[in-house]
């Protein structure tokens, strides 16, 4: 089998509705850098990764303030409507220099404390999988399901149930052909393993650190801060 290079897609077209912010979630000031430089240095530190592909409103006036943005391995293009649309449009982009069985991985730009050991684990017990997989934690709080009216109806066994993260990463051309059908059968994925089960593939879980956050509210960039300084004492970076 040829050897598989290592792309990395971090979709950042979003406007962060849900942050309640004029400045999208990842221009958000945190700490010395804004959200979206934390996390592709990061990447960055990754020596395997190839190319890392930004889907993402390329005009933006953010860009300049992120040292991250200019370095040769990082390549800004046209996002998309939805996150689905961005990671299709990075994974296009890749089309001419990407091999079918190579490895992409999608980092939410709005995750800003990943670490290095956990891209290096998530790379390392995926290496000779077929599919991909994705990193992912236990859930600690008991789950409830409830109905329209607001009411409890169950309460399901929290240990077979895993949050999701990121990366994930799975193979070029699966994700590609994974996504491409679930958008043809009007579907929307929430995020690529779901797009692989769609296809009926197994997609494998990886456990990660609790500390990989994803900024969805204001609050959230104090929580980060706080986990940054500490992974820094750390050097886990």
């Amino acid at each position: 089998m040829t050897v598989a290079n290592y792309w990395a897609i971090v979709p950042a077209a979003g406007t962060g509705q849900r942050f309640g912010a004029e400045v999208a979630k990842q221009f958000q000031r945190l700490g010395d850098h804004l959200v979206a430089q934390h996390s592709l240095s990061r990447l960055l530190k990754t020596p395997c990764i190839t190319k890392i592909i930004v889907p993402c409103d390329t005009t933006s006036p953010y860009w300049p303030q992120i040292p991250a943005a200019s370095d040769s391995r990082v390549e800004l293009v046209a996002g998309g409507a939805e996150r689905v649309h961005s990671v299709l449009q990075g994974l296009l982009a890749l089309r001419d220099r990407a091999e079918s069985n190579d490895w992409v991985l999608v980092h939410d730009m709005a995750r800003p404390c990943i670490t290095s050991g956990d891209i290096n684990k998530l790379i390392g017990e995926l290496a000779d999988h077929a599919v991909g997989g994705i990193l992912a934690t236990a859930v600690t709080d008991t789950l409830k399901t409830i109905g329209t009216d607001h009411h409890i109806k169950t309460t399901p066994d929290r240990s077979l149930y895993r949050a999701a993260q990121t990366p994930q990463m799975f193979r070029y051309g699966l994700l590609v052909k994974a996504l491409e059908a679930m958008l043809q059968e009007g579907q929307m994925p929430t995020d690529e393993a779901s797009a692989i089960e769609y296809l009926g593939e197994q997609v494998k879980i990886v456990e990660g650190r609790r500390d990989n956050i994803k900024i969805t509210h204001s609050e959230d960039l104090i929580i980060a801060a706080a986990i940054i300084n500490q992974q820094e004492t750390e050097q886990c970076v």
